[in-house]
């Protein structure tokens, strides 16, 4: 029975019922030796809180795509079939543009927010460079199939998760698709494809989107193998000037490490909540080497380039809480690259999918400017309104200037 499915998680409610019920009908009703009867009430409180726990880390992890399946909670399944050492460039010396080119099957995604908006389709997918096999979740703008667009390539942006998190939550708690298709349809926001691969690769670690040789060849699946596929399949735009990535927490990270790494396979990146130094995240595979933690600091390595990588980085977040990581960015950027800060009030929430929500819209529409298709689209960037009065959503979404905030009680 899978773990975030709709039939284990009426089982629960049913157990749940079930449970309270027992000791109201029986307690008082049991026969034999005290020892037994004591024993016997115990295992009904311990079915009763047990049940209780388990219903309530099921609406949890639903809710905010925890984990994906039983592998994923248990820390038993691995998707990396081999992690050879690919080199600087984690190409491993493979000519790409000579592989083959990569055909894929797409069936209907099940799950919170996988039928909404069209709907999401997802392949597995068997990387040629990285050596890790593992899900990857599409979906398409409204554009995509109007007779109208059927010469037209379209932008791409992949999105990753926290950590431990499924790339469904982009779908599921945070809604990306539901959010954008109304935008999309008016022209306020670039018809973008989204792109959500797996990054749950090594069981009870963060690979911190990262190669590892001899462990995983995470940077290479989502950097090379993933946008292969995507350009294989579907009308997307070329690399980079059509590609972004854009993530939460330990995928924020991610996002601005992979396009500070990669400007030739990245134009923008969004970063929501995230930190620099792979430390950020006390599981990360990546902050236990001192080497690899320096190669994947995106700060360390826009300090240390010799040349600017072309590239936008759109840098949210709360203080001591991505905000303090996005202007260091700022402070070691160097044209042409360019680092966008968002301050978050703490009053806008924590760090969870209420305060990465209300992110999405206003991330999407810089993204819009960032990759050109501002006139495409038609539509023109909305002011920043006043921070006096804001709704929660409206603080969350970064609208609350820092000096209004310094305001409040």
């Amino acid at each position: 029975m899978s773990l975030t499915g709709t039939p284990f998680l009426y089982t629960l409610i049913a157990l749940s019922v079930v449970a309270v019920g027992l000791p109201l009908l029986l307690w008082s009703r049991l026969r034999g030796p005290r020892v037994l009867r004591a024993a016997a009430r115990m295992l009904m409180l311990l079915f009763a809180q047990g049940t209780a726990v388990a219903l309530v880390f099921v609406v949890v992890n639903n809710d905010n795509n925890l984990y994906d399946d039983w592998a994923d909670l248990l820390g038993t399944g691995s998707h990396v079939e081999q992690a050879a050492d690919l080199g600087a460039d984690g190409t491993g010396g493979i000519a790409l543009e000579r592989l083959p080119r990569v055909r894929q099957t797409f069936t209907r995604a099940d799950g919170p927010g996988m039928h909404a908006a069209g709907g999401v389709r997802v392949t597995e997918l068997k990387g040629r460079v990285s050596g890790v096999t593992a899900e990857v979740y599409v979906w398409l703008p409204p554009q995509y199939d109007d007779p109208a667009y059927r010469n037209r390539r379209f932008p791409v942006v992949e999105l990753l998760p926290g950590y431990p998190g499924s790339p469904k939550s982009w779908f599921g708690a945070l809604g990306v698709h539901e959010q954008l298709l109304p935008l999309m349809r008016e022209g306020k926001v670039a018809p973008f494809i989204l792109v959500a691969p797996r990054t749950t690769l090594v069981p009870g670690v963060d690979t911190g989107c990262a190669n590892v040789p001899g462990t995983v060849n995470a940077d290479s699946w989502l950097s090379l193998d993933v946008p292969k596929m995507v350009k294989d399949n579907f009308r997307a735009e070329p690399a980079p000037r059509g590609w972004a990535v854009a993530g939460y927490s330990a995928g924020a990270h991610c996002a601005a490490k992979l396009a500070v790494a990669h400007p030739d396979r990245f134009r923008a990146a969004v970063s929501m909540s995230g930190y620099n130094d792979p430390i950020g995240e006390r599981d990360s595979l990546t902050a236990q080497n001192p080497a690899l933690r320096r190669a994947n600091n995106p700060y360390l390595l826009l300090r240390g380039a010799s040349v600017p990588p072309a590239v936008a980085l759109y840098v949210s977040g709360q203080p001591h809480d991505g905000y303090e990581a996005g202007l260091a960015l700022q402070r070691a950027a160097k044209a042409p690259t360019t680092v966008h800060v968002v301050y978050v009030p703490k009053s806008a929430g924590g760090h969870n999918m209420a305060l990465w929500r209300p992110q999405v819209a206003p991330a999407f529409d810089w993204l819009t400017t960032q990759l050109g298709r501002r006139g495409a689209t038609g539509g023109t960037t909305p002011p920043a309104p006043s921070s006096d009065g804001s709704t929660h959503a409206a603080l969350a979404s970064g609208t609350a200037s820092r000096a209004a905030e310094g305001r409040r009680p």
